[in-house]
């Protein structure tokens, strides 16, 4: 992780890709186990999906325990603002 900036105080990633302040193991864990709410996309700020989720039972709970484990797995998922999710 880079040197905190005003413009991104939580470093970059290698790319370059400001971190958010919010991080990916807490919404991949909301998600595993509240996803049928679509607590961890409320979590990162995606609310039209969460209401999606939310409208489903997360996809009867398949959609939620697949997104859940993407959230943990993959390093490009980003919050409402473009920032790539902390590990």
């Amino acid at each position: 992780m880079s040197v905190p900036t005003p413009q991104s105080p939580y470093g970059v990633d290698p790319q370059g890709r400001p971190y958010s302040d919010k991080s990916k193991i807490v919404a991949g864990i909301l998600q595993i186990f509240l996803g049928s709410f679509g607590a961890g996309r409320f979590y990162v700020g995606s609310t039209g999906v969460a209401i999606a989720q939310l409208l489903t039972c997360g996809g009867l709970g398949v959609w939620a325990l697949i997104d859940g484990i993407l959230f943990l797995t993959s390093n490009d998922r980003t919050d409402k603002h473009g920032n790539v999710l902390r590990g």
